[in-house]
């Protein structure tokens, strides 16, 4: 194997990229971003590392989530302090109902890049190259939008810094203490039967609150009431735009991939002779890998070897997304194999791409009980080979959209998914759909861990 280095993956074949037509000016871009300051710090990225590590030994539980694509457009405080309350309610409701540490890590700061399933895009009998996300082309259907632009590069990082100095400050600055948890519901939720159950459980805590204040342990002496971490991650698609924020430590001398805490590689990326392989096994981020259906097991073990040479806990995390329809079929053996190999490895569920269907009137959809189903099936199947399911993976917003059908608290039907049907991409859970599907997680967490 070749050293590596932070550009040695431009040495090896490459997937889902866009085709810019001025390189001299892709190649300024990418010096100019090589000069800005990281945009996090390699002790954030080894801190999570720790408590991912923990998740992998069963102490904890992992909730990823966030947009499908970050949008230039919708990019305001209000949709990110959104995002940070519905995260915050899911983690306390799997915290408080589920009986564990919960380690929160959101899909922003750099979820800008989306690979596609074609290259081009035919409408009308006209075919343009696909929207593959706002820090490459624009969703417009015409040729000056789908024409890439090496400065959206720049904009992707200014608004993610943006994002993550606002992510920072809610979570010092007051807004993630627990005596706030009645706050935290969104307006749409409040007067529905989920909302009623969430101010139930922030009852609760309030008056457990209340027991420890009268016994001296009070939001101003204990920071762990007051203050909680966020970290970022994204699909690591655009290799020129994680290698231009690619930092070695002071402290360490390794290499950490600075655009955010962790990174991952799609499912339609992860050849192992290919360049995001090759990139990721030289940063010493925590990282993860999707896990879908075609995944053969020799490929698996192989991937992992390649990936976590050292079988650290908290280094890779295997994200599996296969469809309620196939979990069954190609998960367990995937399972017991690794189990069989001493891999260490922490287990997540993204029951959210392999579950997308097309809806008569044309909307891209997820149905919630089939990602309910699918999350139900990873957890039964981890329960089966006493091994640990140990996190979630979704795409979910704090804005009150219509795009992903069913639940019991949303009632939202194919015919009604115009309504407020706004991503850029795929479809998401709404605030009410990720808090119904958190309390179900809760119940089966809890099972699973009295089991253990």
């Amino acid at each position: 194997m070749k050293t590596w280095n932070p550009s040695s993956w431009r040495d090896f074949p490459i997937k889902q990229q866009p085709e810019y037509n001025d390189q001299e000016k892709l190649k300024k871009v990418e010096k100019e971003l090589a000069s800005y300051p990281p945009l996090i710090f390699a002790g954030e990225a080894l801190k999570l590392k720790e408590q991912l590590a923990d998740v992998v030994n069963g102490k904890a539980f992992l909730l990823q989530g966030g947009d499908c694509a970050e949008s230039f457009d919708a990019f305001n405080a209000g949709n990110i302090k959104d995002l940070f309350k519905v995260m915050m309610q899911m983690a306390v409701v799997l915290t408080f109902s589920g009986g564990c540490p919960v380690v929160k890590v959101g899909r922003v700061a750099g979820q800008f890049a989306k690979p596609r399933s074609a290259d081009f895009e035919e409408i009308n009998g006209i075919a343009l190259p696909s929207y593959r996300g706002d820090i490459i082309n624009e969703v417009g259907f015409d040729e000056k939008s789908r024409k890439p632009k090496p400065k959206k590069l720049l904009k992707a990082y200014n608004q993610s810094a943006s994002t993550l100095n606002l992510l920072r400050a809610f979570s010092r600055g007051g807004m993630a203490d627990l005596n706030q948890v009645h706050l935290w519901n969104l307006d749409f939720v409040k007067d529905k039967y989920l909302g009623e159950k969430y101010q139930r459980l922030a009852d609760e805590i309030t008056k457990t609150l209340s027991f420890m204040n009268a016994c001296g342990i009070t939001s101003e002496n204990t920071p762990q009431l007051s203050e909680t971490s966020l970290f970022t991650s994204h699909e690591a698609l655009l290799l020129n735009y994680e290698e231009a924020l690619t930092r070695r430590d002071s402290i360490t001398g390794d290499w950490f991939d600075c655009s955010a805490h962790m990174l991952w590689i799609g499912d339609r990326t992860r050849d192992l002779n290919e360049a995001h392989i090759e990139y990721f096994r030289g940063i010493k981020n925590p990282i993860g890998c999707k896990v879908g259906p075609s995944m053969k097991e020799d490929e698996l073990i192989k991937l992992i070897d390649a990936l976590n040479p050292q079988n650290e806990a908290g280094r890779l995390n295997l994200i599996v997304r296969m469809g309620a329809n196939k979990v069954e079929d190609h998960f367990p053996n995937l399972l017991r194999r690794v189990k069989a190999e001493g891999k260490n490895v922490l287990w997540s569920s993204d029951p959210m791409h392999g579950n997308t269907i097309k809806a008569e009137n044309g909307y891209k959809t997820r149905d919630f009980e089939a990602i309910l189903a699918e999350v139900k099936k990873f957890f039964q199947i981890h329960r089966a080979e006493g091994t640990y399911a140990g996190g979630i993976h979704l795409e979910m917003t704090g804005q009150n959209v219509t795009e992903c059908t069913g639940s019991s608290s949303s009632c939202i039907t194919q015919e009604g998914l115009a309504s407020r049907y706004h991503t850029q991409c795929d479809p998401r859970l709404n605030a009410d759909q990720a808090l119904e599907l958190s309390f179900m997680i809760a119940d089966t967490l809890k099972e699973a861990r009295e089991n253990m």
